[in-house]
């Protein structure tokens, strides 16, 4: 999907050009007019971006489902992705931020936010009164209260802003690619090169923690250190793709569960590649396939991951439904 994504669309690279034009730039040799700058400038870190943010969010999204036990434990439900909304939309509407003050914002919000929820989530698990899967349950209900609150906030302020600030903000709003440059990718790819082997270095005791806090204390494990690493790690890899793209929504709720569908366990490295292939394969559709189905119009990564994630929402809790009974 990656090589679709840079050699198929509106404009067609063949596999040999597409090296000539990726050795000529890394050696300083004449440049293709016009392709050369499609291909280096746009399409490539357009899809190199999109690979992060989708291994990012695909991560992130699995380490809360299999932490927490929850397939609805996702950085979209539980509030994070808002936070870092209601932060990136006051920085467009008060001050007039753009560019990197506007992803430092929305990176700063998520994790304020993340440690709000976390703080009230883990009141009665401190005080010894939340046992089993309860401090996950009530991580999941003080996000999703948070995240109505910051909605309304962001709600707010763009009725509160004139129309152009209110249309940049939107975009933002919506998760988007079209900012890509490689100046954004060195930044990601330098936060993800810390965050990843941290995560495979903590998370050996994630599937004990499937087991129950009891059992997994039982067996050694210092639960709440361990689910605070957890939760820190999966936090900062929602904030950092957050801030380098936007929300793009539903990413991380999607990208477990189908994982799980196919290697039929939890895997955070098949989560991963999912959340990579939902964004690329989504991106492609938007730049290329919602044009001819719209009429022309090109439409922001976020909106169609989102209309992904909306029946698959309510497909999950069809069939939990009928699980229980």
């Amino acid at each position: 999907m990656f090589f679709v994504s840079v050699l198929l669309g509106s404009y067609t690279v063949t596999i040999p050009d597409f090296f000539t034009i990726l050795a000529n730039h890394l050696t300083g040799g004449p440049r293709i007019p016009g392709a050369s700058f499609i291909v280096m400038e746009n399409k490539l870190p357009r899809a190199v971006i999109g690979t992060m943010i989708g291994i990012a969010f695909g991560l992130a999204g699995a380490l809360f489902q299999t932490m927490l036990r929850n397939p609805l434990a996702s950085p979209d439900v539980i509030g994070v992705s808002y936070g870092a909304s209601a932060a990136a939309v006051a920085a467009i509407v008060i001050f007039g931020a753009s560019g990197a003050a506007v992803s430092g914002a929305a990176m700063g919000g998520a994790l304020a936010v993340a440690g709000l929820i976390y703080a009230i989530s883990s009141g009665g698990a401190l005080r010894g009164t939340a046992r089993g899967n309860a401090a996950g349950n009530r991580l999941v209900l003080a996000g999703v209260g948070i995240a109505a609150a910051l909605q309304a906030v962001v709600s707010f302020l763009m009725t509160r802003t004139d129309i152009r600030t209110a249309a940049d903000a939107l975009v933002w709003l919506n998760g988007s690619l079209n900012s890509a440059s490689w100046d954004r990718a060195g930044v990601l790819f330098l936060a993800l090169a810390v965050l990843v082997p941290g995560v495979a270095f903590i998370a050996g005791p994630l599937r004990i923690l499937e087991l129950g806090d009891d059992a997994a204390a039982g067996l050694g494990v210092r639960v709440n250190a361990v689910r605070l690493a957890l939760v820190t790690a999966a936090v900062t890899l929602a904030a950092v793709a957050t801030a380098a793209a936007g929300p793009v929504s539903f990413v991380a709720f999607l990208a477990g569960p189908i994982a799980r569908r196919f290697t039929r366990k939890a895997s955070l490295p098949a989560a991963a590649l999912t959340g990579a292939l939902i964004v690329l394969a989504a991106d492609y559709f938007a730049a290329n396939g919602a044009p001819l189905l719209l009429g022309g119009t090109v439409l922001p990564v976020g909106v169609v991951t989102g209309a992904l994630g909306a029946p698959f929402l309510l497909w999950l809790l069809v069939t939990a439904n009928r699980k229980d009974a």
